[in-house]
């Protein structure tokens, strides 16, 4: 003989779940939204939000790239590309910066491996194309990015400072 259990009976021959999941919906259909009217309102990001990728300049406008080639080593993807020569004062810059987008997994490795903060990852994350090759980045396109989004970079690496 077995003995039958008239609470979760009861609660079964009342929909009680069902009840409940209506009641949890009801809660989140009449609460405040949490998407904006998007293209026109944009939510916070964090300053360690990592988006498409930049290569920055000194105040004085040079490069700040040092060909250390320390983010193309520490890539796990193996997207970045670098290819150097010294210069007549005996530095050496990159001839060539060249990212494939399409590999990247925005680890951020690249951006703590350089020591002189060249490569970063800025905040702009709509950066959709049409075309697989508008993905892959060379150095005037990376160097375009900084020159866009300097202040915000300035800023979040400011921010971010005292955690690194």
């Amino acid at each position: 003989m077995s003995s039958i259990d008239w609470n979760r009976a009861g609660r079964y021959f009342l929909l009680m779940d069902i009840l409940g999941g209506f009641k949890l919906g009801m809660k989140y259909f009449f609460g405040r939204k949490a998407t904006l009217n998007y293209p026109h309102e944009k939510g916070p990001l964090s300053p360690r939000f990592r988006g498409e990728h930049a290569l920055r300049r000194y105040p004085n406008g040079e490069e700040r790239c040092i060909a250390c080639k320390l983010c193309e080593a520490i890539c796990p993807a193996q997207a970045i590309t670098i290819d150097a020569e010294p210069r007549a004062d005996g530095s050496r810059r990159t001839t060539r910066y060249d990212i494939d987008m399409t590999k990247c997994i925005y680890c951020g490795f690249c951006q703590e491996a350089c020591p002189v903060d060249a490569i970063v990852e800025g905040p702009n994350f709509e950066f959709s194309t049409e075309t697989r090759e508008e993905l892959f980045y060379n150095k005037e396109k990376l160097l375009e990015n900084g020159e866009r989004w300097e202040a915000e970079i300035a800023r979040n690496l400011e921010i971010d400072a005292p955690y690194r």
